[in-house]
């Protein structure tokens, strides 16, 4: 029996030549990354008694959940990952402003095909998009990584989504994932890999296939992965030469066995949302006309990037935001600012009525930076909308959708996808 993309990647993290469905293996990753929570990581690391790091370049660290720091405490742990970088001498550190994680580890060409990233962060799954496995793990795992270099997982199953037709003008990558999500449940790929495929992905652009990926953890899954193909290749080639490291794509036999095979023709597909408080309650955005925001929120590492930003910009320009919307944008990296800065976006965004904050998560966690007042509701382009997730806990409403509806329900004062 062939075996799948997940199969295929960890046996070659584990020096194996296949591993089977179910069975336990142990396995090195290519890269490991963590974030803010890196100061607790860093306690736990100090209670086992590690001497050193295992690899101090093979581990990633980006600041990007409280930046800047919005209170002292945030600011202490801030210090004390630096300093534990200082000491460990870790060479793949990105302070405050540099951007998400999830963004700053492929634009810095850490992300190779046919390997593993193991993350201290549930939406490690983005990284599938370069057909490698992003695997979230925990704090305590993480830890004991950073000491002896691997962890053991157990081989899950693979579910394959092949995805055909041609996506109807005003109907992106976040749609389509968001409707996947509705049709098998949060839990419908629980401890599953995933495997996006078909004519509609093939034509996806890296950064639609990243918001797939990064989607796919709230479906429950191990791992989301695409394939490797022409995309990936001219994506990555002038940022692996930047780490002068090459790499071995993988591929699913065409005798792969898959738990489940889901075909889906998106041709009739229209702008979806995840309303509150799940994100498998997805319904068409023409169900909600004239439902009342007071908050849209473009960014995160779901939907921060160029050509999220380029999308709204272009929605917005010569348009005011709606007199009561706060329209918050938080672009996913320093070099998606750089970029929309040059091409003119930041300022169309501006001029329509946006707050333009340091690349960084943002208000997504619900730290800082855009909290809810009880009994508003906020349109998103982030990846949760569970209660308190933006920080109240009071009758809030968080509603999921692409960059275009986003954009469209801040200049309506409303949710809407159209002008």
């Amino acid at each position: 029996m062939g075996q799948t993309i997940i199969e295929k990647i960890l046996a070659r993290a584990a020096g194996r030549s296949q591993v089977q469905k179910g069975e336990i293996v142990f396995c090195t990753p290519h890269r490991i990354l963590s974030h803010d929570n890196s100061a607790a990581i860093s306690k736990i690391f100090k209670q086992i008694h590690a001497p050193a790091v295992w690899d101090p370049e093979r581990i990633f660290i980006a600041l990007d959940h409280a930046v800047p720091p919005p209170d002292e405490r945030k600011a202490l742990n801030h210090k004390i990952i630096r300093e534990f970088v200082q000491k460990h001498n870790i060479k793949h550190f990105y302070d405050c402003g540099t951007g998400i994680c999830h963004q700053v580890l492929p634009e810095n060409g850490h992300v190779l095909p046919g390997t593993i990233i193991f993350g201290s962060d549930s939406h490690t799954t983005t990284h599938g998009a370069f057909g490698a496995a992003g695997i979230p793990i925990g704090r305590t795992e993480t830890a004991s990584v950073w000491a002896i270099g691997k962890t053991w997982l157990k081989v899950p199953e693979t579910l394959k989504f092949v995805l055909t037709g041609n996506l109807k003008q005003g109907v992106y990558a976040k749609d389509v994932i968001l409707f996947l999500i509705g049709q098998i449940g949060a839990s419908g790929a629980n401890y599953k890999s995933v495997e996006f495929s078909g004519d509609t992905v093939i034509r996806m652009s890296i950064s639609e296939r990243m918001t797939l990926c990064n989607l796919s953890a709230e479906m429950g899954a191990k791992a989301g992965i695409v394939a490797f193909d022409e995309t990936t290749r001219n994506w990555l080639d002038n940022r692996v030469l930047h780490v002068h490291e090459d790499y071995e794509p993988l591929s699913a036999d065409d005798d792969a066995e898959y738990k489940e095979i889901y075909d889906f023709n998106l041709e009739e597909l229209g702008p979806q949302v995840a309303c509150p408080h799940k994100v498998d309650n997805v319904v068409p955005v023409k169900n909600l006309l004239h439902t009342k925001i007071d908050v849209a929120f473009l960014g995160t590492c779901t939907n921060g990037r160029l050509d999220d930003l380029k999308i709204a910009a272009e929605i917005m320009e010569g348009k005011n935001v709606a007199p009561h919307v706060r329209f918050l944008v938080y672009p996913a990296s320093k070099k998606v600012l750089q970029d929309a800065l040059r091409l003119g976006y930041i300022e169309k965004l501006v001029m329509a009525g946006a707050q333009v904050a340091v690349p960084s998560c943002g208000p997504c966690l619900g730290a800082y930076g855009g909290i809810l007042a009880p009994e508003e509701n906020c349109i998103s382009s982030a990846n949760r909308n569970f209660k308190g997730r933006m920080g109240c806990k009071q009758d809030t409403g968080i509603y999921l959708a692409s960059p275009a509806t986003v954009a469209h329900s801040a200049l309506a004062g409303h949710i809407t996808a159209e002008a």
